[in-house]
C-alpha cells in the first residue's frame, strides 16, 4: 500500500494539455500580430526613435509709421531647448547644465515643474537669447548632454526710451492662462505671443506660421543628417498711422509729466501720436523679464503699463464745456442766455463758487467758452437738465469705447437718472446737475474720448473710429473681425446746426488769444489753433481737508485743441496728472500742433518748388463770394481744375511772369 505509485486522473491531465496548448496558441497568435499586421506601424516607431523634429520659428511682421520708417525690428538670438526624449536621465546633470547656462538648479527645476503637463516629445524653453559663451558650452558638450538643443529664432527690437511703448505694446511668453482660453487654441507652452497694444491687436497677423526640420539622430541623441525642411511663414509687416516727426514732438512736450497725450487726423481717425507717462521699456518683455522686474512694474503706484491714452477715465473738467455748449445751442436754451458771475451763483439751494473769485462779469455762450466760466455753464446745466445733457455726451461717444483697435479700452462714465438708478437704487437730485456742467461728479473720460468727441463738434458732427493701422493694410475679414473685437460708437455723423459749429470754434479760437481766453501762453502766431483749457479736481475740497491733504492735492490739466479751427486737420488732447492748470496742459498741445503745421509747411513748400505755376492764394477763403485781390486781379475761391488743394491752403494756377507775387 505504501509502495503504490499515484496516478493523476485522467481529466484532470486532459486540462493541463488543453490550458498548454490555449497558451502555446495566445504566444503565436501575438507573435504574428506582432511581426505582420503591426510591423508598418512599428517600423513607422522606429523611424521616429530617430527623427527629430527641431522647430523653425517664423519672425514677427516688422512695423512702421506711416511714412515706411522702421519703429520695430527683429534681431538674430538663440535659445537653449530641453529634450526629454533620449532616454537620458538628465535630472543628474542638472547641476552641470546650470553651470554651464549661468543659471541654478533651482531655477531650470522650476521650469521643468511648469511644463510637467507637456507631451514627452515637446521641447522646453530651457534659457532665451544665451550668450556666445553659454552657446560655446552646449555645443562642447554634446556627446555628454544630448538632452541641450540649441534654436534660432528672431526676437523683437524696439524703439530707445519706451518711444510710442504703450502704443507698440510688447511681447511676451504665453501664459497657462491664455493656454486655457480657446482664442490661444494653437499656442503651445513657450511660444511668443503680443501681450499689449499693437504686438496683442494684430498677433494673428505679425506672429508667421512656425516651420520645423526633421534631423536624423543616433541612440544617443547625437545629429548625423538631415532630411526634409518645412520652411517658416515670416509674419505680416504692418504700417503704422502715426507719424514718428509728430510722436517725437508729443514725447519731448510730454517729458517726465505723469499724463497721456494722444494727437488724431480727425478726417479719417488716423492715430497721428499717442504717449503715456510713466513709461515702461518693452525691450524687458522681448527675452523673458525677471519675476522682480515684473512685480516692480505691476505694483508701481504710477501703473507704468497703464496706457492712459485709452484706459485713464478721469473728469475732464471745463473741457466738457464744449459737449455742454453744443447741447445748449442745439436744445435752443445757450443762444440767448447771459449771466452775471460776481463769483459764485446759487442754485437748487447750494452756493456753486466760480473758479475766479471776482468773477466774469455779464457772460454769453461765447464768453462762456473763452473765459470757461464755470456760473454761466452751472446755470446752462440747471435749465438744460441731465437727461438733454447725457443726451448729447453719449451722441458724441461720452460714456462709451470708442472702438479704436488696442485692447483694454475702457468706455468711461455718463451719469444720468437712469444710471443712478441701475447702479445705486437712487432717484437723481436735481442739484446733481450743476457739478456735470463742470465737468466733474460722476463724469469721466479718457483723452482719445475726448479728442474725438472736440473734434467731431468742430467738423460738423462727423465723428471717426479712432485706429492705429490702416485698414487697406487688413484683408476684409479680417477687418470685420477687428470692429468685432474692439466695439465702439465707430464712425457717425451728429447733426449739428452750422451756426452752433461756428459759434463754438470761433470761441475755442479766442482761448489763446491775449487778453481774451484761459491760455494765451498757448497762442501760435499763423496758425489758425482752437482749443479748450480744462482743470479737474480728484478729489473734493471737503474730503481734502479730512485727510490733511487740503494744499498738496492738485487738480488735473486738461487741454483739447485743433487746428483749423473749422473740418481741422489735426486735434491734440492732454492729460496733465497734477498740472492743476489747464493752461500748462495747452503749451504742452501747442508745441505738438506747431510741430504738425510745420511739418505739413515744408512738404507744400516742396510741392510747390516742383510747380513754380502754383500760387498760394491762402489757408482761409471765408467767403466763397467775396473776391480776393491777386496780381492785381479779382478772383474768386478756386474751383475744380483751376486748383490743387495742400494742407489747406488753395494753389491757383498763374502764368509764370506771376508766379513768384504775393498775396497783399
Amino acid at each position: 500500500m505504501l509502495n503504490r505509485e499515484e496516478k493523476l486522473p485522467g481529466f484532470k491531465l486532459t486540462v493541463i494539455q488543453y490550458v498548454i496548448v490555449g497558451i502555446l496558441l495566445i504566444l503565436v497568435f501575438g507573435l504574428w500580430r506582432l511581426q505582420v499586421v503591426g510591423a508598418e506601424n512599428y517600423h513607422a516607431l522606429a523611424e521616429a526613435n530617430r527623427i527629430r523634429k527641431v522647430p523653425i520659428l517664423a519672425p514677427r511682421g516688422k512695423l512702421f509709421d506711416r511714412e515706411g520708417r522702421l519703429l520695430v525690428d527683429n534681431y538674430p538670438s538663440i535659445s537653449c531647448y530641453l529634450v526629454r526624449e533620449q532616454g537620458h536621465d538628465y535630472m543628474a546633470d542638472l547641476p552641470m547644465i546650470a553651470r554651464g547656462l549661468n543659471m541654478t538648479v533651482d531655477q531650470i527645476v522650476a521650469i521643468l515643474k511648469k511644463y510637467q503637463l507637456a507631451p514627452k516629445y515637446q521641447p522646453l524653453p530651457l534659457k532665451q537669447d544665451i550668450t556666445p559663451d553659454e552657446h560655446e558650452f552646449i555645443e562642447a558638450h554634446r556627446d555628454e548632454f544630448p538632452e541641450l538643443e540649441t534654436v534660432e529664432e528672431q526676437r523683437r527690437l524696439y524703439p530707445k526710451d519706451g518711444f510710442a511703448a504703450h502704443l507698440i505694446g510688447y511681447v511676451g511668453e504665453v501664459s497657462e492662462d491664455m493656454l486655457n482660453d480657446p482664442k490661444y487654441a494653437y499656442y503651445e507652452p513657450g511660444d511668443v505671443v503680443g501681450r499689449s497694444g499693437v504686438e496683442q491687436s494684430y498677433d494673428a497677423m505679425l506672429r508667421g506660421q512656425d516651420g520645423s526640420q526633421d534631423v536624423i539622430v543616433d541612440s544617443h541623441g547625437r545629429e548625423v543628417g538631415k532630411l526634409g525642411t518645412e520652411h517658416a511663414v515670416p509674419g505680416k509687416s504692418l504700417k503704422l498711422t502715426i507719424d514718428i516727426d509728430i510722436q517725437r514732438a508729443a514725447e519731448n512736450a510730454l517729458g517726465d509729466r505723469n499724463g497721456a497725450i494722444i494727437a488724431m487726423d480727425p478726417h479719417s481717425g488716423e492715430v497721428l501720436a499717442m504717449v503715456s507717462r510713466p513709461v515702461f521699456d518693452p525691450n524687458a518683455f522681448a527675452v523673458r523679464i525677471g519675476r522682480d522686474e515684473w512685480n516692480k512694474l505691476v505694483t508701481d503706484p504710477e501703473h507704468p503699463l497703464l496706457n492712459k491714452a485709452i484706459q485713464a477715465q478721469l473728469a475732464p473738467g471745463s473741457t466738457f464745456k464744449i459737449i455742454m455748449a453744443t447741447a445748449g445751442l442745439e436744445e435752443g436754451v445757450a443762444q440767448d442766455l447771459k449771466v452775471h458771475c460776481s463769483g459764485g451763483v446759487s442754485l437748487f439751494g447750494t452756493y456753486q463758487k466760480c473758479w475766479v473769485h471776482g468773477g466774469h462779469g455779464e457772460v454769453n455762450i461765447d464768453k462762456g467758452i473763452y473765459q470757461s466760466c464755470d456760473v454761466f455753464f452751472y446755470t446752462l446745466a440747471a435749465r438744460l437738465g441731465i437727461e438733454r445733457i447725457a443726451k448729447w455726451a453719449h451722441a458724441f461717444g461720452i460714456g462709451s469705447k470708442t472702438g479704436i483697435d488696442l485692447p483694454n479700452e475702457v468706455s468711461g462714465t455718463m451719469p444720468s437718472a437712469e444710471w443712478k438708478m441701475r447702479l445705486f437704487h437712487q432717484k437723481w437730485y436735481p442739484g446733481e446737475v450743476t457739478s456735470v456742467g463742470i465737468g466733474q461728479g460722476a463724469v469721466t473720460a479718457t483723452p482719445v474720448q475726448m479728442a474725438r468727441a472736440l473734434s467731431g463738434i468742430a467738423s460738423g458732427g462727423a465723428l471717426k473710429r479712432p485706429h492705429v493701422i490702416f485698414p487697406d493694410e487688413l484683408p476684409d475679414d479680417y477687418r470685420k473681425a477687428m470692429y468685432d473685437t474692439f466695439p465702439g460708437s465707430g464712425d457717425k455723423v451728429v447733426p449739428i446746426d452750422p451756426a452752433s459749429w461756428e459759434t463754438i470754434t470761433d470761441a475755442m479760437a479766442q482761448v489763446m488769444q491775449p487778453g481774451y481766453g484761459t491760455d494765451p501762453s498757448a497762442h501760435l502766431e499763423g496758425i489758425d489753433f482752437a482749443g479748450k483749457t480744462g482743470s479737474a479736481q480728484t478729489m473734493s475740497n471737503a474730503l481734502a481737508a479730512r485727510l490733511g491733504h487740503a494744499h498738496s492735492v492738485k487738480d488735473n490739466a486738461w487741454f483739447v485743441g485743433f487746428a483749423p479751427r473749422r473740418n481741422p486737420d489735426i486735434v491734440v488732447c492732454i492729460l496733465f496728472e497734477a498740472g492743476e492748470h489747464g493752461k500748462l496742459a495747452g503749451r504742452l498741445a501747442a508745441r505738438v500742433i506747431a510741430a504738425y503745421v510745420n511739418k505739413q509747411r515744408r512738404l507744400e513748400n516742396n510741392l510747390i518748388a516742383k510747380t513754380p505755376n502754383k500760387v498760394d492764394v491762402g489757408a482761409i477763403w471765408d467767403n466763397p463770394s467775396q473776391p480776393k485781390i491777386f496780381g492785381g486781379k479779382q478772383v474768386v475761391k478756386p474751383q475744380g481744375d483751376q486748383a490743387e488743394m495742400w494742407g489747406g491752403h488753395f494753389y491757383l494756377t498763374v502764368p509764370p511772369t506771376v508766379a513768384s507775387a504775393k498775396m497783399p
